[in-house]
């Protein structure tokens, strides 16, 4: 993983070698097993939460590392090229003014440590300097409460793109010229 070549060095590089596309749909699973979704959920929304590696670039995946290898409990978990440790990624979709964060996964051991808001921030600003002017959230419901404090409000329901019947929350954050979470 490297710095985008237009910014300075930073934890949230954009994801580019394709073999790592493995490592990202991993984390993804976890991280929506975290939830205490049964395997048989895990299963149907495999696809859905599958990142292929033409995909990478394509989606705007940008990812956060733990840069000293991420010592302490869980780390191999999420082991990329380099050594660093895979905390979590976004995928910034859409064309300007209308973004969409495709996906959005943390490692459940680093959720709750500031990782996901800054991960957020760090999207949310990509999107502004592609000149989005709002991003389109399909939440998991368990996720919904940490979009809200990021500034997001609820726009209505969309049905999932796993399970038949199932809605989820449709999220929208008007990104203009402020920071998500009020930084």
């Amino acid at each position: 993983m490297t710095p985008a070549a237009s910014a300075p060095p930073s934890p949230y590089p954009e994801a580019e070698a394709p073999e790592e596309a493995g490592a990202l749909s991993e984390l993804a699973l976890r991280s929506k097993a975290h939830w205490g979704y049964d395997e048989a959920f895990l299963a149907a929304c495999r696809d859905e939460l599958t990142l292929h590696p033409a995909e990478i670039i394509r989606r705007r995946t940008l990812v956060a590392v733990d840069e000293d290898g991420g010592a302490g409990a869980g780390a191999g978990a999420g082991d990329v090229a380099g050594g660093e440790r895979l905390l979590g990624f976004t995928t910034l979709e859409g064309i300007p003014t209308l973004a969409v964060l495709g996906m959005m996964f943390v490692e459940p051991d680093a959720m709750g440590r500031g990782v996901g808001s800054r991960l957020f921030r760090h999207t949310v600003d990509l999107a502004r300097d592609l000149g989005f002017a709002r991003i389109s959230i399909d939440a998991d419901p368990h996720a919904e409460p940490f979009y809200l404090a990021m500034g997001a409000v609820r726009v209505g329901t969309t049905p999932s793109g796993s399970i038949a019947g199932r809605v989820l929350p449709l999220l929208s954050l008007e990104i203009g010229a402020h920071d998500a979470g009020g930084t």
